[in-house]
């Protein structure tokens, strides 16, 4: 980076300051265009705070490039592997924002993200948020295909289903507090929205704008249905705590939203 950007800091204290999560783990080949991202958005009142979980690529000295140029960016490494649960909740204890939002190593934000998403929230007096985005390959192509958010989302219909994508999502620290993730092995960020619905007391808000790019892997857990239907009953048992019967309905409803009801908002981005 240039010397003249060095250690960058952007005098925006009357404006709110966002809290970025960002785990990290063996995204090397990401996770520098994922900080740009960040750095380019047109709101600038951030911090970002990455936590790596003991990855054996570079990614760490890629990190670590940025973190040397931006006093905004945060890294924490951890000696041992731990799982994306553990690294979101540090990062998340050691945020310091009015707002916290998230986004994976190898996702991507538009640049116009936060500052639409705060102003969405504030004009709507929103504690928790989220948006439409776009999905791409692993080489940043296109997959025509975007993931439309719904306009309101209840506790009710988050529960038999997550809407809500982690890398769009935006709560009110200042409102809500800080909300831990449970540590189960998946879909810690579903019971971190579940809660942070639940605690606002009324439904998120989706904006129907693309805010976000994610990353498709060709092996993502995402792209085995199958797979995770296990992860989705701990859900409700685990973490929920519900009896085998219940987890079991509540499984029964779950495959009725995400067959039934997901798909129509997930549209080609093709002209007909």
């Amino acid at each position: 980076m240039p010397l003249e950007e060095k250690k960058k800091h952007i005098n925006t204290t009357a404006q709110p300051l966002v809290s970025i999560i960002t785990p990290l783990y063996n995204a090397a080949p990401f996770i520098a265009k994922t900080i740009q991202s960040v750095i380019d958005q047109s709101y600038q009142n951030w911090e970002l705070l990455i936590v790596d979980d003991a990855s054996t690529d570079n990614g760490p000295t890629i990190v670590r490039d940025f973190f040397g140029n931006d006093t905004r960016i945060k890294f924490y490494p951890n000696s041992l592997n731990k799982g994306a649960a553990h690294c979101r909740n540090q990062a998340t204890t050691e945020a310091t924002g009015d707002y916290i939002a998230f986004l994976d190593a190898d996702d991507l934000w538009h640049k116009n993200k936060l500052e639409k998403q705060l102003k969405f929230m504030q004009e709507n007096d929103c504690d928790v948020s989220f948006a439409s985005y776009l999905q791409i390959d692993e080489q940043g192509n296109s997959l025509n295909k975007r993931v439309e958010a719904l306009q309101t989302l209840s506790y009710k219909k988050q529960h038999k289903n997550n809407y809500i994508g982690n890398l769009t999502g935006m709560y009110n620290a200042k409102t809500l507090g800080k909300i831990i993730a449970p540590n189960i092995r998946k879909r810690q960020d579903w019971a971190v929205w579940l809660e942070a619905i639940k605690i606002s007391e009324k439904p998120a808000l989706g904006l129907q704008e693309d805010l976000a790019f994610y990353r498709v892997h060709l092996d993502s857990m995402s792209a085995n249905k199958w797979k995770l239907i296990k992860y989705n009953f701990a859900f409700y048992r685990t973490y929920l705590d519900y009896s085998w019967l219940k987890s079991g309905y509540c499984l029964v409803q779950f495959f009725w939203e995400y067959f039934m009801e997901r798909p129509k908002y997930i549209k080609s981005t093709v002209a007909d």
